[in-house]
């Protein structure tokens, strides 16, 4: 003999409406999230010849936001030029001053990509002003053994 589900208890049409109740609870309101804002940033540029990376912190090293050659859509050998780290200077400029009221910046630059003026003029063109503009590249004084020399 099969056992049959007993449903039908009077409790049972009791325990459905206070079920229901519960589910109408009061709408819960989030705080609407305090508006960072941060006067004074630092900006790194990262230039190599097949691409452009912007990352705008603020003066402790947290980023703020950042950009890229590739992540403004360029694809293949057009990430190194100068007009694809113009875009993506600007990009991440427009964030930075519109989202957390950055108004200057100190430039640290690093790579040989031909995208290093080009980003640091987009910069002032976004209104932004640069205090300083420094030069980070990594210089090797003597460091690693080059590779042997090519035989053809």
């Amino acid at each position: 003999m099969a056992k049959e589900p007993t449903n039908a208890t009077p409790d049972a049409g009791a325990a459905g409406k206070a079920g229901a109740a519960a589910g109408k609870r009061k709408k819960e309101f989030k705080k609407k999230r305090e508006r960072r804002v941060i006067p004074h940033g630092l900006v790194h540029i990262a230039a190599s010849f097949n691409n452009t990376q912007i990352a705008i912190t603020d003066t402790d090293g947290r980023t703020v936001c950042w950009s890229s050659s590739g992540a403004i859509g360029f694809k293949g050998s057009r990430k190194g030029t100068p007009y694809a780290a113009q875009q993506a200077s600007l990009a991440a400029a427009g964030i930075a001053r519109d989202q957390y009221g950055m108004k200057s910046v100190e430039v640290r630059v690093k790579g040989p990509g031909s995208g290093r003026e080009s980003a640091v003029r987009a910069l002032a063109a976004a209104g932004l002003h640069i205090v300083v503009i420094r030069d980070v590249t990594p210089i090797p004084h003597n460091g690693c053994r080059p590779p042997k020399r090519r035989r053809v």
